[in-house]
Order: C-alpha cells, then sequence, then structure tokens
C-alpha cells in the first residue's frame, strides 16, 4: 500500500506476560462478496498506527503507560469454518491468561470464532450489514452470516448500530434484535444510542465488534462491501470510548486498503481508543 511495512502495532512493546491487551491479525477474505482484499488489513491498520503520537489528547492516556503486545498474524486455513476455530483457540488462550483480545481482519466471518471463545452476554457491532442470513454463497460462515451465528451461539442481546442493508427476510430476523439504523443515530445522536445501548447491558459481558464498512463510504472507501449514508468515523469512535470498558474482547473488520489510507487510519485510531478506553475503565 505504501513504502511502510510495519509487521506489529505502534508501542505495543510489552512482553507477552506482562501486557493486558493482545493484538493479533487475522489476514482472511475467503468469503469476499463484492470486493476482496481485506486480507491486507492488519497490515495496512499496522503501518498506518506509526503516524501518530503515542500520547492520546482525548483521555490523557499515553499508550507508554498501557502494557499491550502484539503477536502478529495467525497463518489461516482456506475454509472459513476452519479460520473460525483456528481465531477460538487464540482467543481462549489469550483468555485463559486474563488478557483482552484485540483483533485485526481481514473479513468478519472471523468475528464468529472470537464469540464463541468468549461467550459474552451480550454482542454489540457497528455495521452498515445486518448479516443475519442463515448461508450466503453456500456457506453458513460467510462473512455475511455472522450475526445469525452469533445468535446461534445463545447471545440473543444483540445490538447492531448503522444498519442499512439486508434482505427483508434478515429484517424480518431483526424485529427481536436491538438495531439502530444509521439514519436512527442521525436522527438522535449517538449519544442518545450509546447511553440506551449501555442501560441495557449494564453489568454484562460485552464482544465488541467494528466492520469498517459502518462508517459512510465517502469517508472511508476501503472497504469490501461499502455503502452510503453511514455512521461518521466520531460515532464509532464514541461507541467504542463508551462501551470498551464492559468489553471482554474487541475487534475491527473489514479494512481493504484500496484507498489513500484513510480507512486503515481510522481503524488503527480506534484501536487505540479501545486499548486505553478498557485500561482507564479498569483503573478507577
Amino acid at each position: 500500500m505504501n513504502q511502510y511495512s510495519h509487521h506489529l502495532f505502534a508501542d505495543a512493546g510489552a512482553e507477552c506476560h506482562d501486557a493486558g491487551y493482545v493484538i493479533f491479525g487475522v489476514p482472511y477474505d475467503g468469503t469476499t462478496s463484492f470486493r476482496s482484499g481485506a486480507r491486507r488489513g492488519p497490515r495496512a491498520i499496522r503501518d498506518l498506527s506509526y503516524n501518530f503520537e503515542s500520547y492520546l489528547p482525548e483521555c490523557s492516556i499515553d499508550l507508554a503507560d498501557v502494557l499491550f503486545t502484539d503477536i502478529g498474524d495467525i497463518d489461516p486455513f482456506c475454509m472459513p469454518e476452519m479460520v473460525v476455530d483456528q481465531v477460538r483457540d487464540t482467543v481462549a488462550e489469550i483468555a485463559a491468561e486474563g488478557r483482552i483480545p484485540v483483533m485485526l481482519g481481514g473479513e468478519h466471518s472471523i468475528t464468529t470464532g472470537a464469540v464463541r471463545a468468549l461467550s459474552p452476554d451480550c454482542y454489540v457491532v457497528c455495521d452498515a450489514h445486518l448479516d443475519l442470513r442463515d448461508a450466503f454463497r453456500g456457506s453458513p460462515y460467510n462473512h455475511a452470516c455472522t450475526a445469525r451465528r452469533v445468535y446461534e451461539e445463545g447471545i440473543e442481546e444483540i445490538c447492531i448500530i448503522g444498519a442499512r442493508s439486508g434482505t427483508r427476510e434478515e429484517y424480518a430476523f431483526a424485529e427481536d434484535l436491538c438495531v439502530y439504523s444509521a439514519d436512527d443515530v442521525r436522527r438522535d445522536g449517538i449519544r442518545s444510542v450509546i447511553d440506551e445501548i449501555r442501560s441495557r447491558l449494564e453489568g454484562k459481558k460485552v464482544y465488541l465488534s467494528v466492520d469498517a464498512d459502518a462508517i459512510d463510504c465517502c469517508l472511508t472507501p476501503g472497504v469490501g462491501t461499502p455503502e452510503p449514508f453511514g455512521l461518521t468515523p466520531e460515532d464509532v469512535r464514541d461507541v467504542i470510548a463508551a462501551l470498551a470498558p464492559l468489553a471482554a474482547g474487541f475487534d475491527y473488520v473489514e479494512v481493504c486498503p484500496i484507498d489513500a489510507g484513510q480507512t486503515a487510519a481510522v481503524a488503527a485510531r480506534c484501536v487505540r481508543t479501545f486499548i486505553t478506553s478498557h485500561w482507564s475503565g479498569s483503573q478507577g
């Protein structure tokens, strides 16, 4: 994507046994349905992470004070169900050591493995798509089926923020879920949405996922399935900052680096926001 090639996330200098947060990448896009390239997302996010100062003025925290590490990428298999198992095993190992997994995608199908490992009470996702198909293109582990697979893990408390695309059947299924469309967010404001979600999730174990296409593709076009009329980067950042303290795990997926780097830059900043917000919330 550019002249730089950083294999690890910036400032992730802690030893594994000391780290409270463990970043890893899953360079996989085997079920891509429109534009391929999300397999290059983890590298692009890491590259852009070197653009930023370690100090985050919005929360007065320096990443140098937070112990986190980057263990690199897993080597994904070809079949999506096998990749889900690889992710499950990786996340389970990280969680068993008392650390918080931070996963860089890669396509959204990988999230199923992380949720399966952590068994959260709730699943919160920023996404342009409902991802509630039972199967797509012959596979129940297609990236268009992620929220449906999560639901079938027994996690009925599902909140989708930014949705604006899905089939008639998906929207019918979603009537029993907590869905805030991008238009809802625009009308009510992201703070109102966050407050409602926090009231539903208080005291519960949360998994937080961000699909890069939740953001309006006119702002961050480097995604595999672009949708206009979406959230803003600030909306997504605010969701992460507010919900990170409740999260047992986090991922940022579907970055397809075909732009000038703006999509990966937002992802890298959001990863930093998650780590610092979670760490800050754990200090109280």
